[in-house]
C-alpha cells in the first residue's frame, strides 16, 4: 500500500507510453527524449512498491543467460505477468489494470499485455523469449532462480513453480 507510489507510477505510464516511440526514431527529439528520462525517473520512485514477477524471472534468466539484455527480458515478460496479476485482490479491488488502461488510452485493462506486444514490435523488439534463444529446457532453472529472487515476493498475486512455468510458456 503505497498511494504516493501509485500516483507517480501511473503519471509515469502515461509519460511513457505517450513518448517511447518517439523517443526511440534516431534520437533527435528532445522533448520525447525529456519525457521518457522523466517516466524513467517516476518508475524509479514506483520501485518502492516492489518490482515483482517480471524482474524475478528477468533477473534469473539474466543469471542462466547474460548475453540478454535486462530490460528486454522485462519487454518479453510484461505482457504474460500483467495478465497473471489480472485476478489478485488488491489490482481488482484498486481497478488498477482499467486506471493504467485509461492512462495508456486503451478501453479496457484486459487490453494491456497485447498492446505491450504490438509496441514491443512496433519498436523492434524480438517476438519473444524463442527469438532470444532460449528454450523450453531452460524453464526448471528460471524457475528456480527466480523462486529465490528478492523481487518474487513483492508482487501482488504469489507465483508458484508452475504458474511461473505458464508465464514463461507464455512468453516464449
Amino acid at each position: 500500500f503505497n498511494p504516493p507510489a501509485d500516483g507517480i507510477g501511473l503519471d509515469g505510464l502515461q509519460r511513457g507510453w505517450a513518448h517511447i516511440e518517439r523517443a526511440t526514431r534516431g534520437g533527435s527529439d528532445r522533448e520525447a527524449r525529456f519525457n521518457m528520462m522523466g517516466a524513467s525517473m517516476q518508475g524509479a520512485m514506483a520501485f518502492q512498491k516492489g518490482l515483482g514477477c517480471v524482474h524475478s524471472l528477468s533477473h534469473s534468466l539474466g543469471g542462466v543467460d547474460p548475453r540478454l539484455h535486462h530490460g528486454t527480458l522485462n519487454a518479453m515478460f510484461l505482457p504474460a505477468v500483467v495478465s497473471f496479476n489480472a485476478s489478485a485482490e488488491s489490482i481488482q479491488k484498486e481497478n488498477r489494470l482499467n486506471r493504467m488502461a485509461q492512462v495508456m488510452g486503451l478501453a479496457s485493462g484486459s487490453d494491456i499485455p497485447e498492446a505491450i506486444r504490438d509496441m514491443n514490435a512496433r519498436l523492434g523488439l524480438p517476438t519473444g523469449l524463442a527469438a532470444m534463444g532460449v528454450q523450453r529446457g531452460q524453464f526448471d532453472q528460471i524457475i528456480v532462480g527466480a523462486l529465490a529472487d528478492h523481487c518474487h515476493k513483492t508482487n501482488p498475486r504469489i507465483a508458484t513453480a508452475g504458474e511461473y512455468a505458464e508465464m514463461l510458456g507464455d512468453s516464449l
